[in-house]
């Protein structure tokens, strides 16, 4: 599902609000199956996207960073254990 949707959480990067309602807005889009709300159900669907894109900076700010893993950090391979 949402398979356009790209990945927001970068290192070392904060999203933009503008990534943030485009990752929404496909998202609302793919659930409701309305590319373009009618005038009836457009007030929902802009809730809709308004909070899915409200959930997804609090997520992002609730993430815990980790230094990425160099070869250098990375611990060593164990050996397979024959019996």
């Amino acid at each position: 599902m949402c398979r356009s949707i790209k990945v927001l959480r970068r290192a070392g990067q904060t999203v933009t609000a503008e990534e943030l309602h485009a990752a929404a807005l496909q998202f609302v889009r793919k659930i409701s199956g309305f590319q373009q709300p009618s005038k009836v159900n457009q007030a929902a669907f802009d809730r809709g996207v308004l909070e899915v894109s409200s959930a997804s900076r609090r997520l992002l700010e609730s993430l815990e960073q980790r230094e990425p893993r160099t070869r250098a950090t990375k611990p060593p391979a164990t050996p397979p254990v024959t019996i």
